[in-house]
């Protein structure tokens, strides 16, 4: 599988690409503003196959990218590669947050999730998944932690759960349509205030799941 990961000079992006690296996956592009930056990015990974171009030449070719940039950024930069990626499955990642001093974070108030917004903007098929899982829990190890995986295309949605089933130690699960990416994105609320409350790096495991 050919992968490109878009904002992969990011925290959560670099993650991502090293984690894959590690798990085996030897084909990997990743994606960045500054083509130079990313090509920097590629050869800290040591992969033989392992590069680093801007964000519009990235996704080209491949099986799948993932969009994982910060979210205030998500739909500008979903909008500059659309053309470049065409029918190609896009793996949206992020959550738009509401931050409130003293309180904490809460789900974003818009009607739509971050990546139906995103479909709105490219031709291909937009899945999203990872959003309970922290960029500092894949440092290590592949963390024992499900990963949350909704689209609409079974097709695209196959390859986002093989794409995350490599990269944690639990399962890549099938949460169901795009629409619930809502759900999704708004449970990165949720684990963002249990790690403040508890100190801790908080993960997903799902129960009663064969």
């Amino acid at each position: 599988m050919r992968i490109a990961i878009l904002g992969g000079t990011g925290s959560f992006g670099g993650a991502l690409a090293a984690r894959l690296v590690a798990a085996g996956v030897d084909d990997v592009v990743i994606g960045s503003r500054d083509a130079g930056r990313a090509a920097e990015a590629a050869a800290s990974l040591g992969g033989i196959r392992i590069s680093g171009t801007t964000n519009e030449a990235a996704v080209q070719g491949v099986d799948i990218a993932v969009l994982a940039v910060k979210a205030d950024t998500a739909l500008a930069t979903a909008a500059a590669v659309a053309e470049a990626l065409g029918d190609t499955p896009l793996l949206s990642v992020a959550s738009a947050l509401e931050f409130r001093k003293g309180i904490g974070a809460f789900p974003d108030p818009d009607a739509t999730s971050l990546a139906e917004r995103v479909q709105a903007l490219v031709r291909g098929p937009v899945v999203a998944g990872l959003h309970s899982i922290a960029a500092a829990n894949l440092d290590d190890a592949p963390p024992e932690e499900d990963a949350l995986v909704c689209g609409d295309d079974e097709r695209a949605k196959a390859l986002a759960l093989e794409l995350t089933g490599r990269v944690v130690a639990g399962r890549a699960l099938d949460a169901g349509p795009l629409a619930s990416a809502r759900a999704l994105e708004g449970l990165t609320a949720v684990i963002v205030n249990l790690n403040r409350r508890y100190k801790a790096h908080a993960g997903i495991r799902v129960s009663g799941v064969d």
